[in-house]
């Protein structure tokens, strides 16, 4: 009980002190306060408009300067927040008398040289060219499939029916995760993604932590029988070989890549889908082109990124933008307003995949840290663009848009979608 007061207490300071600086007109309060249903962009815009790194009375800076966020996220002096900052996972729940991993602060996400190269080399050969590569069939052959598994229906969820369950089959095919409950992976993945900018109240706290245990124990049980079976070409496979790695590291390496693997892209996707349906010169181009599936991608993950900003902090004091910074100052990097910088792109909130320069973008970070899995991601994407509206050229909205409850991750949790060729739905957003 006293554990659960703390927490209520917590959360509910938290939001307190948000909501009471969004009112005073603070930057950033008014970007972490911001409801998921609206549009951030303005709010970016507000940002850019008060200069190129802007001091918060909540104690971080904010950028939405392309160029300030690619150099920091390219600067060896800069990383992720350390360990336990504004972290929701309790290091006090147990699961068989062990602490519950954090997958995020304890895998390669957020760590630094060396451990994060000795655990990112480990798991890269999978995501080389090489190794995308030997991925096109079965990405192509799942898209296919879920494809195959709505083609009978007037109407069905974009998200839960097709783009969800495509990018968590692709990624449990790679680890070697036989029979992957897709619907329990997505609550999985959920829980986790959605308390990245803060769970909102206690029943989203138990939420996570129940979601940890559950996927912590389906790991144990997945290691477990790999140590049993050795030999297989699978990641997880090739994890358990090396006998260096903690059980901690493999947990959260794990965790890491099936959640990662599938829900920036499950994201993508849904966004890739919206903006066509909104652009009808995009469609029609897509329809003659199929090809142009990728380019539609490469936009999308510029014009609307399903990663909205990430956080770094200075190893030692420096100056930025020629402000002075101590050590440990924390600097929100709006990656999707650095996106739209004008300074980088011609018209830049105009949704444009023929535009030159579109690759850019900082949808995957930069440096180090550049996501491992931008290429899977941009495949998959494509592979279900092309494949959706080639089976439905007349695909349209068909009710609300329901929204992700993150500021953080941006995209739809439900997409109502028609095959038929009536008018299209008004697309309206809520939040779930």
């Amino acid at each position: 009980m006293p554990s659960t007061v703390k927490n209520a207490t917590l959360l509910f300071l938290g939001r307190a002190v948000v909501r009471a600086q969004a009112l005073l007109g603070d930057p950033a309060a008014r970007l972490l306060g911001l409801s998921p249903t609206r549009d951030p962009y303005p709010v970016y815009e507000s940002v850019r408009r008060q200069g190129v790194l802007v001091k918060t009375k909540m104690g971080l800076y904010l950028t939405a300067s392309h160029e300030l966020c690619a150099r920091v996220l390219r600067d060896p002096g800069f990383g992720p927040l350390p360990a336990g900052a504004l972290s929701p996972v309790d290091s006090s729940v147990q699961l068989d008398g062990r602490r519950l991993v954090n997958p995020v602060e304890e895998s390669f996400l957020v760590r630094n040289p060396p451990d994060h190269t000795r655990l990112r080399r480990l798991v890269a050969p999978w995501f080389t060219p090489r190794g995308l590569r030997a991925q096109t069939a079965t990405v192509e052959r799942v898209v296919e499939e879920y494809l195959d598994e709505v083609a009978d229906r007037r109407t069905f969820d974009l998200v839960g029916d097709f783009a969800a369950r495509v990018p968590i089959q692709v990624i449990a095919d790679l680890l070697g995760v036989p029979g992957a409950d897709h619907a329990t992976f997505a609550r999985w993945g959920s829980a986790l993604v959605n308390a990245l900018d803060g769970v909102r109240d206690l029943r989203e706290l138990r939420a996570l932590q129940a979601a940890l245990r559950e996927f912590e124990a389906f790991l144990d049980d997945l290691i477990a029988h790999r140590r049993r079976h050795p030999g297989g070409d699978d990641v997880v496979s090739a994890l358990v070989a090396h006998d260096d790695l903690t059980r901690e590291d493999l947990i959260a390496t794990t965790e890491l890549l099936l959640v990662a693997g599938f829900e920036t892209t499950v994201n993508l996707i849904g966004n890739s889908v919206l903006a066509v349906l909104g652009h009808p010169e995009v469609r029609e181009r897509l329809l003659a082109d199929p090809g142009y599936a990728d380019a539609v991608v490469e936009e999308t993950l510029r014009h609307d990124p399903p990663v909205q900003y990430t956080v770094r902090v200075p190893f030692e004091s420096t100056e930025v933008a020629g402000i002075r910074l101590a050590k440990g100052t924390p600097v929100m990097l709006m990656l999707a307003a650095a996106n739209r910088d004008p300074s980088v792109f011609a018209d830049p909130h105009r949704f444009d995949p023929g535009r030159a320069d579109v690759r850019e973008h900082l949808a995957f970070s930069s440096g180090i840290h550049y996501c491992l899995g931008a290429g899977l991601a941009r495949m998959e994407g494509a592979a279900a663009l092309r494949g959706l509206f080639r089976r439905f050229p007349d695909l349209r909205a068909a009710g609300p848009v329901r929204r992700r409850p993150s500021r953080v991750i941006r995209g739809a949790a439900q997409l109502p979608v028609t095959t038929g060729a009536k008018k299209q739905h008004p697309i309206v957003e809520t939040i779930s």
